[in-house]
């Protein structure tokens, strides 16, 4: 029976993957049994053979690694080491990975990862070796607080709905900025879209438009914005220099796939008296981006995205709401202040700028 360690890496990058099969079969007791791009591929090779160790990058398409390394240490214990440019010292996203049960971690920065892992083979060879003298057992976490408990949503009429699979991570490489507006918003909205540079976080918003008039208010914000700016398709991702606009007639949710943020487009009732409606895409975002989201609430009448945007406070995220003093109506953003949903009340012209400061 060979004594050699077993090892699998699962990684989306074909470097990081021909790097670290390199680095770890320079060792001759390391034997590397496959190298898998995500998770879904991870599992079906696993059902032939069960690695010692897994080497697991954290940010994937399909299923984040902190989903994969919790479903191991639910089914069968393995050690795992993470080898993720999030899981930077100190980060909630090392404790997270910590907490369910991985055996190391190693960082990669975001820039140079290849020099850098030809530079620490010797620390990621290591790392493997410890991981595989772990007593798996004793890694799966017991039952403990959440780190950061999802806040009670009470959109009860949508949130059931096609919210998909996907979890609030700590942290991701990704940003994504939530913006609503109603009465007075197709102007608020092109002076803030018409500011912002080509490459910025992904925006998702919804606009109170009739049907049909979404598609033709995001054609003509694309022809003067330096970002694209479309009608979303259900399924669309949500990444940098985008901005999706909730089609009229139907409701827009962020969702999670992987690392990677999405957004689904679902038929439903009104809400607040319209659909879409920003409360639906609002707590929507508080339950699948948390602290990596900034919202913000402009121009309107009524109080829709109100309670929304509070519950995206509660969750961390940085909030804004547009001043009295530029509002055509100030009634969305009036009800969020008074519910304490409002981190920071500026006007129109200088949302871009502080939005953008919130994300760099």
């Amino acid at each position: 029976m060979s004594t050699r360690i077993k090892v699998m890496i699962v990684d989306d990058s074909a470097v990081v993957r021909q790097t670290v099969r390199q680095a770890l079969e320079r060792d001759a007791g390391i034997e590397v049994i496959a190298a898998a791009s995500d998770p879904l591929f991870a599992i079906s090779h696993m059902q032939r053979e069960w690695p010692d160790v897994i080497v697991l990058d954290i940010e994937m398409p399909r299923m984040d690694g902190l989903t994969f390394l919790k479903k191991i240490m639910t089914e069968r214990p393995t050690p795992v080491v993470i080898c993720s440019s999030l899981a930077e010292s100190g980060a909630a996203a090392t404790l997270q990975a910590l907490s369910a049960g991985a055996a190391a971690i190693i960082t990669k920065p975001k820039m140079g990862v290849k020099q850098f892992l030809e530079d620490s083979a010797n620390d990621v060879v290591q790392a493997v070796k410890a991981a595989a003298r772990a007593n798996a057992s004793r890694l799966v976490p017991r039952a403990t607080t959440p780190l950061n408990p999802a806040p009670k949503l009470s959109a009860d009429a949508m949130l059931g709905a096609g919210l998909g699979s996907g979890s609030n991570m700590v942290r991701t490489t990704e940003r994504i900025i939530a913006i609503g507006t109603s009465t007075g918003g197709t102007q608020a909205l092109e002076a803030v879209l018409t500011r912002l540079p080509a490459v910025c976080p992904g925006l998702v918003i919804v606009q109170h438009m009739p049907e049909r008039f979404t598609a033709m208010f995001a054609e003509r914000l694309n022809s003067l914005c330096a970002l694209e700016v479309r009608e979303a398709r259900h399924g669309d991702r949500v990444m940098p220099g985008r901005a999706l606009i909730a089609p009229g007639g139907k409701h827009m949710m962020l969702a999670r796939s992987g690392a990677q943020y999405t957004v689904e487009v679902v038929d439903g009732p009104l809400i607040n008296r319209h659909r879409p409606s920003v409360d639906v895409l609002f707590r929507s975002c508080a339950k699948f981006a948390g602290k990596n989201a900034v919202g913000v609430i402009m121009t309107g009448m009524g109080d829709d995205g109100a309670r929304g945007l509070k519950e995206m406070r509660d969750a961390g995220a940085s909030t804004l709401a547009e001043d009295e003093s530029t509002c055509v109506v100030f009634g969305m953003p009036k009800e969020a202040i008074r519910l304490g949903g409002v981190d920071r009340v500026v006007p129109l012209t200088q949302i871009p700028e502080v939005m953008l400061g919130l994300v760099r």
